[in-house]
């Protein structure tokens, strides 16, 4: 028997879905904007579409036409293309000007060449390099054009690299400058001219205020954004601990180098180590210059009462015991921790909160703060019915426009008008709901916060201990070497009221009413901090 197309059914069935016919689509690409003019893309494209008419293939598709680094083979129009290859399942050609346009990876760009043809049926064509895909030794030229393109790529890194770690030993910045920088002048390195921006002129005063006022970053990051920086508090830390700012290179090229910079310095290099806690005068004992130490929490938040500075912390390991002494040089201020310690729990303490009346305390808080916010809350109303007129005169307005009562102009003048004023109200009445929304949480606050607050805080984590202790006193406590007290200048204004809520209400029961006359002389005016006279705020040495 001849006729073996009898045998047909029995012959495996071609599952492969790979590409068949003549359909081709072109990828061009340059590395950067500036390459557009030399092996431009239109010259590409051009190219390309003459070796496809040369082959007699049909082009369906441009992909690229932009300029993307084949360094890494994650590019957006080189995916796309890839995509669009898989997907149609119609297309048996890439062409590209030359293999390095497809990819400079190396090994990974040989793979997708690869992957495409096994997988697919999709070769990889290249107008400048002509061979056949198809055939060993065509593989092996093509896998070898692909490594020369990423050795020269290597080599190009290098030699940049190179170039980079000169400018840097020079005090050259051969990179984008930080936050709070411009650079006046473009193009090379060596003419740039970098200078403090009106961005790095708020920065400057977050110097300041860590390093005069020791103050929390959370507190600089809401003063900086009142004056119209938005920033967060870690891209501050990130400045705040960035040598750049005193005009200073450090670099990841040349590590361990410290480089003295050209560019314009934003603090001095005094305030920099100071607000980093880097002490730079001679010592007669090991310091820590740690940022936090567990074993000192109040290190930077209590203060010398002599020179106002932000006392350090060091330890005698022979003794095995932490001091806190003052930075300032001369000064001879200096405290033992444990004896530090003892005395800022006995300011905690008196603003713990008897559990038994803890709710009566919050109710009062509740009055007290009540009774200071009431004009904000009479003016809530007063907006809301505004509100409510002006909508009612801008459905007025649209309504006679509509009958034909005014003409387009006035209508459009006094809709504009309505709205502005609209606009204004909502501003002022969502104003009021934050306070009033503050106002509930500010309590709850005092209240969590007055639950046994010593034994939180000496059971607590360093963190956690050191947002207490910014929690309660805002502006930290002061050692005064002469009288031996440890006191405070301010206390948290939802805190500091609760000693003598709770003194009023010693003996009263839950559930029993509670008279906001009661409270009359501790109500606050809003806008002034609380009167602190009758707290016992300070602790002195025995």
């Amino acid at each position: 028997m001849n006729n073996l197309n009898l045998f047909q059914s029995f012959a495996p069935k071609d599952k492969s879905t790979k590409a068949k016919g003549q359909n081709a689509v072109i990828y061009t690409r340059v590395s950067d904007s500036s390459q557009e003019h030399n092996t431009s893309l239109e010259s590409q494209k051009l190219r390309c579409e003459e070796y496809a008419a040369y082959k007699g293939l049909n082009v369906i598709g441009h992909f690229g036409g932009t300029y993307e680094s084949a360094k890494t083979d994650d590019r957006k129009q080189f995916n796309e293309m890839l995509k669009f290859v898989k997907e149609s399942r119609n297309v048996a050609y890439i062409i590209v000007y030359s293999y390095e346009r497809f990819s400079r990876s190396g090994v990974s760009g040989a793979k997708i060449v690869q992957d495409l043809l096994m997988e697919y049926g999709v070769k990889t064509l290249a107008s400048s390099q002509d061979l056949d895909p198809t055939t060993a030794a065509g593989q092996l030229q093509q896998n070898m054009l692909f490594m020369f393109g990423k050795m020269d790529n290597d080599m190009r890194r290098d030699k940049t690299t190179s170039g980079m770690r000169e400018l840097l030993r020079k005090g050259y910045f051969p990179y984008n400058p930080p936050i709070g920088y411009t650079n006046l002048v473009k193009g090379r390195a060596v003419d740039h001219k970098i200078v403090v921006n009106e961005e790095g002129k708020l920065l400057r005063k977050a110097f300041q205020w860590k390093a005069n006022e020791n103050m929390a970053n959370a507190e600089i990051v809401r003063r900086l954004r009142t004056l119209g920086l938005k920033t967060n508090e870690k891209t501050l830390g990130y400045v705040l601990a960035n040598p750049f700012y005193c005009g200073i290179i450090v670099s990841q090229l040349v590590p361990g180098e410290i480089i003295e910079g050209r560019h314009e310095a934003m603090v001095s290099k005094e305030m920099f180590l100071k607000v980093n806690n880097i002490v730079f005068e001679n010592r007669s004992h090991p310091v820590s210059h740690n940022e936090v130490d567990e074993n000192m929490p109040l290190k930077r938040f209590m203060k010398c009462g002599k020179c106002d500075t932000p006392m350090t912390g060091y330890l005698v390991r022979k003794k095995g015991l932490y001091y806190y002494k003052c930075r300032v040089k001369g000064c001879a201020t200096n405290k033992s921790a444990k004896s530090a310690h003892e005395h800022f729990k006995s300011l905690l303490s008196v603003f713990e909160v008897d559990p038994d009346i803890a709710e009566l305390i919050g109710e009062g808080l509740h009055l007290i703060f009540q009774a200071a916010f009431a004009e904000q809350f009479d003016n809530a109303r007063l907006l809301k019915a505004k509100i409510t007129e002006t909508e009612e005169h801008i459905k007025t307005i649209k309504k006679r426009f509509a009958i034909g009562i005014i003409d387009n102009a006035l209508y459009a003048e006094f809709l504009g008008e309505y709205i502005d004023e609209q606009g204004k109200l909502q501003k002022e009445l969502a104003k009021i709901a934050m306070e009033s929304s503050n106002l509930e949480n500010s309590v709850k606050f005092a209240i969590a916060a007055c639950h046994r607050p010593v034994h939180t805080w000496e059971n607590a984590t360093i963190d956690q201990r050191m947002r207490m202790q910014n929690q309660f006193f805002p502006e930290g406590v002061i050692y005064d070497s002469q009288t031996g007290a440890v006191r405070t200048k301010r206390i948290n204004a939802g805190i500091v009221i609760i000693p003598e809520v709770a003194k009023i209400l010693e003996g009263k029961k839950n559930g029993e009413p509670i008279n906001i006359d009661q409270f009359s002389n501790l109500v606050i005016p809003l806008g002034f901090e609380p009167r602190t006279h009758t707290l016992k705020v300070y602790c002195s040495t025995s």
